[in-house]
């Protein structure tokens, strides 16, 4: 019997991904590590994925 392979995970359409991302702060600390904070995407929360929609844009209920 064939195995069926599950659907792909659908990529975010805001992020496209990259659902986090490192921001520098433009400088350094005191022991000279580069000082960074990550953002997150708002659409995905962080995953890059998003579930599919039942209705469809532009479709009449």
């Amino acid at each position: 019997m064939a195995q069926h392979t599950p659907a792909a995970p659908r990529i975010c359409p805001a992020c496209d991904g990259f659902a986090t991302v490192a921001v520098t702060l433009g400088g350094r600390d005191t022991r000279g590590h580069l000082r960074t904070i990550t953002a997150h995407c708002p659409a995905c929360q962080g995953t890059g994925t998003v579930s599919a929609r039942r209705n469809r844009e532009g479709a009449r209920a």
